[in-house]
C-alpha cells in the first residue's frame, strides 16, 4: 500500500471499533504502518472478552497493509509508555499519534457519581495526556539528537466539549480539557518538530448510536453522513507530512463537511479604570451582552 502516509508509523488508540478502527484502516490504506491500540472494553469501560485490536490488525494485513496490536491501558503510565515503545521497537520510529480512546457514563449532574466522573475523565483526558507525553519525550530525544521529526498528534474532542451536552457533564468537561491540552501541546512541542491538532467529529459509533439513536441511524440509500469513515480522511491528512504548518487548530467534521473552529475570542468589553460596585457592573454587563454574539446551543437542551 502506498499513499499520503507512505512509510510513516502511526499509533491509534481506541482503534478496535468505530472511529478508531476507521482511522487505522485509512492510515494503512494510505501507506502507514499502524499500531492498533484497544483495551477491548464495553461502553462503560469494563473489560470485554474479545480482542478488537487483533481483529483490526487482521483486516489491515488481509488488505495488504502492515499493523500490530497493542492491548495496554493507555490511561496508565506503563500502558502509555509501552504503546510508544511498541511503535519504536516494532518499526524503528514513530511519526503520528492519534488519541481516540474513550467511553461514556452519562448522567444528569444531580445523579452523576464521583466514580463515573473520575472514570470518564481518566480515559478521555488522562488517556490523551499520557500517550501524548510519552510520544513527546521520544520526539524531543530525536530532535536533540539532530533527527528532528515530522511528527503529528491528532486529538479527539467533541461538540460536547465545545458547546456542552445535557446529561454529559463528565464527558463534556473531559472533551473541553482535550482542547486546552491540544493548544498547550502545540505551543510547547513545536520546537521539536511536532504539530498538534484536534478534531470534534460527529459520527456513528457505539457511544453515539445509543445517545443520539435517531440522528445516527444509517440511511437505507444514498450518502451515509454519519459513517465514521467520513472523518478519517481529515485525520489522515493531519497525521501526514502534507499538513505542514497546521497546528494548534480544532476542526469540526461531519459527513462531507469540515469546519475550522475559532474558539474563545474577546467580545464586547468595558473598562472603568476603577473598582465596580455590583449594581453598576451588572448594568454594564447587560449592555455588553446586548452587543455580544449569543452562545451556541447546548446539545440536548
Amino acid at each position: 500500500m502506498t499513499g499520503i502516509c507512505d512509510g510513516r508509523v502511526v499509533v491509534v488508540t481506541g482503534a478496535g471499533r468505530g472511529l478508531g478502527r476507521a482511522h487505522a484502516l485509512a492510515f494503512a490504506a494510505a501507506g502507514a504502518r499502524v499500531v492498533v491500540n484497544d483495551l477491548g472494553v464495553g461502553l462503560d469501560g469494563t473489560p470485554g472478552a474479545d480482542s478488537p485490536a487483533a481483529q483490526v490488525v487482521t483486516e489491515i494485513r488481509a488488505a495488504g497493509g502492515t499493523a500490530v496490536a497493542h492491548g495496554g491501558d493507555i490511561a496508565t503510565t506503563e500502558g502509555a509508555r509501552s504503546l510508544i515503545a511498541t511503535a519504536v521497537e516494532t518499526y524503528g520510529r514513530l511519526d503520528t499519534l492519534v488519541n481516540n480512546a474513550g467511553f461514556l457514563r452519562d448522567r444528569m449532574l444531580v445523579n452523576l457519581d464521583e466514580d463515573d466522573w473520575d472514570a470518564v475523565l481518566r480515559v478521555h483526558l488522562k488517556g490523551h495526556f499520557l500517550p501524548l507525553k510519552h510520544a513527546a519525550v521520544h520526539w524531543r530525544s530525536e530532535a536533540k539528537a539532530g533527527r528532528t521529526p515530522v511528527a503529528r498528534i491528532v486529538n479527539t474532542s467533541s461538540g460536547a466539549g465545545l458547546l456542552g451536552s445535557r446529561g454529559q457533564g463528565n464527558y463534556s468537561a473531559a472533551k473541553a480539557g482535550i482542547v486546552g491540552l491540544t493548544l498547550v501541546a502545540a505551543a510547547e512541542l513545536a520546537r521539536y518538530g511536532v504539530q498538534v491538532n484536534a478534531i470534534a467529529p460527529a459520527a456513528r459509533t457505539r457511544m453515539t448510536e445509543r445517545t443520539f439513536a435517531e440522528t445516527m441511524a444509517a440511511p437505507t440509500a444514498g450518502f451515509d453522513a454519519m459513517a465514521p469513515e467520513n472523518v478519517s480522511p481529515l485525520v489522515v491528512w493531519l497525521g501526514s507530512a502534507a499538513s505542514e504548518g497546521v497546528t494548534g487548530r480544532v476542526f469540526e467534521t461531519e459527513g462531507g463537511r469540515v469546519t475550522v473552529m475559532e474558539g474563545w475570542r474577546p467580545g464586547p468589553s468595558a473598562d472603568k479604570g476603577a473598582r465596580w460596585d455590583p449594581d453598576e457592573v451588572g448594568d454594564t454587563v447587560r449592555k455588553l451582552l446586548a452587543r455580544a454574539e449569543p452562545p451556541g446551543a447546548v446539545y440536548g437542551a
